[in-house]
């Protein structure tokens, strides 16, 4: 299923305006949409008069962004690269481009993809156990049914923070082979004793969704995808030019979060996949902005905001970093 055209897109954009305050998109900018979805950044990017080269590893938001006008125009405003974001080096070069004035990224799964049920990223109605956002690759089913219940553990502690995670991954190897998503929240829910029917006071949410989580991580590499994303990001970005990120968990902020206190000289990385500060060294971004939440109006409109975090900081001069640490 394709999907939905840019101006009746189900999807809507969280912190929208703060993302465009922090950018400045101008006439002539060249600007990086690194998560593309239905384009809700992209359309105000494109409207602000600026040229949007937007990534997506999803083929259907592609096909989607295909239909947009401004892909047509000589020269197109709008580049699309059905490619992941820790290869815009790559693809930007590709295209003579080595600078540009932006970058937004919006992290994680986006709405369409879990509204429908086909591409199996949530429970709320039963779909194939996929989880794939490039539609290829290791599914979620694949990594269930084959990988030993140590690695299934780990995955649900590591990307999950489920306590219980040798618990679930035991159970889950017990009642393989797994193809559904009903399948895999009732081996969940059972495993933790969890009655889902129960509304009374302290009812928590479903805990399948800390495992839902984990397997979609794990599948899509996101964290990692995330962190060369960064990188590639202070590459391409020129003096004075703004990175702006939106995350929805603690994971993926704490990895924004350590990356510009290290890219702006304030604490050295902990990480082993981004670049330890060389004594001394110049910051690479400055004016890093403090965390911005969504208001109680966006909540009220968009439920799914609810959890969002924007981070953003503005680029220096300073040659970028190594892109990943030996």
């Amino acid at each position: 299923m394709i999907a939905a055209a840019p101006h009746d897109a189900p999807h809507v954009p969280v912190l929208l305006d703060e993302v465009l305050a922090a950018l400045r998109p101008a006439p002539g900018a060249v600007i990086v949409d690194a998560t593309f979805g239905a384009g809700g950044y992209t359309r105000r990017l494109l409207d602000a008069g600026a040229t949007v080269h937007a990534f997506d590893r999803d083929p259907d938001a592609i096909a989607a962004g295909r239909l947009w006008p401004e892909t047509r125009e000589v020269p197109p405003r709008l580049v699309l690269h059905p490619r992941r974001f820790s290869e815009m080096i790559d693809a930007l070069n590709q295209a003579g481009i080595s600078r540009v004035d932006g970058v937004a990224m919006d992290v994680g799964v986006s709405s369409m993809q879990l509204d429908q049920p086909a591409r199996g990223f949530a429970f709320a109605a039963d779909g194939p156990l996929d989880m794939r956002m490039e539609k290829a690759g290791l599914s979620a089913a694949d990594f269930l049914n084959t990988a030993p219940e140590g690695q299934i553990a780990d995955v649900l502690f590591r990307y999950g923070e489920e306590r219980q995670s040798r618990r679930v991954a035991r159970a889950i190897v017990a009642a393989r082979p797994l193809s559904t998503t009903g399948e895999l929240a009732h081996v969940v829910r059972k495993a933790l004793g969890h009655n889902p029917n129960y509304k009374g006071a302290g009812a928590a949410k479903d805990p399948a969704t800390r495992s839902f989580q984990a397997v979609r991580i794990h599948v899509n590499a996101e964290l990692e995808e995330l962190e060369q994303g960064l990188l590639a990001a202070e590459t391409l970005l020129g003096n004075g030019s703004t990175l702006a990120v939106v995350s929805f968990h603690s994971l993926e902020d704490r990895i924004v979060k350590q990356f510009l206190r290290n890219a702006s000289g304030a604490v050295a990385s902990a990480s082993r996949h981004l670049p330890q500060a060389a004594p001394g060294s110049a910051a690479t971004f400055a004016r890093v902005a403090k965390a911005q939440r969504p208001t109680d109006a966006e909540i009220a409109r968009n439920p799914r905001a609810r959890s969002a975090t924007l981070r953003s900081a503005v680029r220096t001069d300073a040659p970028p970093r190594a892109r990943m640490a030996a």
